[in-house]
């Protein structure tokens, strides 16, 4: 995880031409307990409903899974948050 985390920034702008700013994950809660990534500062923000991108129904009858974020600026939140110029 730190070596992506480390690495990810320079790669994707060499590759498209953009930097991200934030790394995010779903680890399925009722099997993982997400300890590698709350180990490696991940924050925890949240969980799905178990709905899909394709639910039509608006069933649900997926996997609920938490999901963690990790930053890769200081300033993440008011990068995201910034309105478009």
């Amino acid at each position: 995880l730190g070596l992506v985390a480390r690495s990810i920034r320079a790669d994707w702008a060499t590759t498209y031409g953009y930097a991200p700013v934030v790394l995010e994950t779903y680890v399925e809660s009722e099997r993982f307990a997400g300890t590698c990534y709350r180990a490696a500062n991940w924050i925890h923000v949240g969980s799905t409903t178990g709905r899909g991108k394709l639910d039509r129904t608006h069933q649900g009858g997926l996997a609920v899974k938490d999901v963690y974020c990790y930053p890769l600026k200081a300033n993440a939140t008011a990068t995201l948050t910034a309105p478009l110029a």
